[in-house]
């Protein structure tokens, strides 16, 4: 699934994907031809990776076991990896919490800076929509930093009335 404006390098199949990042698991849209980016619902998680990559972006860490707790409980998980033959690179992630039914909420999103601004975090927020409306989700609801609220303001959420720290999506 290669967006207009794009390059996407298509080298991996579908077995491949399969095999390296689990079932289910997608090429993203890359800004780089050299660049091969893939979204994951199921490869494992190397905590201090995704603690590393947390950090990457400014948040504190946090106990590891309450991390994998959290990860246990949670009802979506999407990485972004940067395929590397060897050891592919976590460069981002998000979580969801919730029944999802009626509702989701969106935690912990996170994209490497080195790889921010090229738009992979409006990619990555539209497969984590897109797997939730697939579920039947009705509404989804995420808590931001101030600092990044007008990022989802673009992308069609609507703030809270304070404007503040959360937005809400509908399927309508």
């Amino acid at each position: 699934m290669c967006r207009k404006g794009l390059i996407s390098s298509c080298s991996l199949t579908p077995e491949l994907l399969e095999q390296v990042y689990g079932l289910g698991a997608r090429q993203c849209p890359s800004p780089n031809e050299q660049l091969t980016l893939v979204f994951s619902q199921s490869r494992a998680l190397d905590l201090v990776e995704l603690e590393q990559l947390l950090e990457a972006v400014g948040w504190s860490r946090r106990p590891l076991r309450r991390v994998r707790k959290a990860l246990d409980h949670s009802l979506l998980k999407v990485s972004l990896w940067r395929h590397d033959s060897r050891i592919p690179r976590l460069v981002g992630f998000a979580r969801c919490t919730g029944d999802g039914i009626i509702d989701a909420t969106v935690w912990d999103v996170a994209i490497h800076p080195l790889y921010q601004g090229a738009g992979l975090g409006n990619h990555l927020m539209d497969y984590i929509l897109e797997a939730l409306r697939a579920r039947g989700t009705e509404r989804v609801t995420l808590f931001a930093d101030p600092g990044v609220i007008a990022f989802y303001e673009r992308q069609g959420w609507r703030l809270e009335p304070g404007g503040h720290r959360c937005a809400f999506w509908y399927t309508s």
